[in-house]
């Protein structure tokens, strides 16, 4: 995650101008003091610039962490179901990086769902592109009154983060220059025997395959 992290531009491009506007603020509170107001002015101004610049910047690169890029149809999650009861049964996880997770779902149907980040021509010449994150896990009734009443569970598969950019973008409006869309996908499949499942993503949102099947 660290990685991830340290070799994001945005990540770079923040500390270039967080320093920038440090620089351009300083020289700028020595103007004053040589009582040169015109140049105080114009490099406070301008380190201002610089500083919000940086600060978004960061903003970004701290809330792309536990997203992943996409470009392709690609799988998010290899996974595996097995019925221990009626409508129960035991869901078992194993993502790309490794990390496995495993889950008692009550419900007909295994239900996983994720936020998606499109952005906009602007930041992909910076390398973003739409980008996903895997957000819970649950089950779902076919009977909408067992959906209303009968037990429920639900997981996260969200990682915590400093900042939330998908809430972010939901909430600030002028992070439009660089989201294009922000919104969520979801995928369900029945759960009547034991299975090994392909959880996969693409631009257009999340879908659940049998292991091995072929792609459309």
């Amino acid at each position: 995650m660290f990685e991830q992290l340290t070799s994001s531009p945005f990540f770079i491009g923040s500390i270039v101008f967080v320093s920038l506007g440090l620089i351009v603020t300083f020289a700028g509170i020595i103007s004053l003091i040589k009582a040169h107001v015109g140049s105080f002015t114009v490099r406070i101004l301008l380190g201002m610039v610089f500083l919000l610049s940086g600060v978004l910047a960061g903003l970004v690169a701290f809330g792309m962490q536990g997203y992943q890029a996409l470009t392709k149809e690609s799988i998010a999650a290899q996974v595996s179901v097995s019925p221990i009861a009626p409508q129960k049964f035991v869901a078992s996880l194993r993502f790309p990086d490794g990390r496995k997770a495993n889950f008692i779902i009550f419900g007909d149907e295994i239900y996983i769902d994720a936020h998606i980040l499109k952005w906009q021509p602007l930041a992909n010449l910076f390398g973003l592109h739409t980008a996903y994150e895997l957000d819970r896990i649950s089950g779902r009734y076919r009977d909408l009154e067992q959906e209303r009443t009968a037990e429920r569970s639900v997981h996260s598969l969200s990682a915590a983060k400093p900042v939330n950019l998908f809430g972010l973008r939901q909430r600030y409006t002028f992070l439009a220059i660089l989201l294009d869309a922000k919104y969520g996908s979801a995928a369900f499949i029945p759960v009547t025997q034991a299975a090994e499942l392909e959880l996969r993503v693409s631009t257009t949102g999340l879908l659940i395959r049998e292991a091995g099947t072929a792609t459309q």
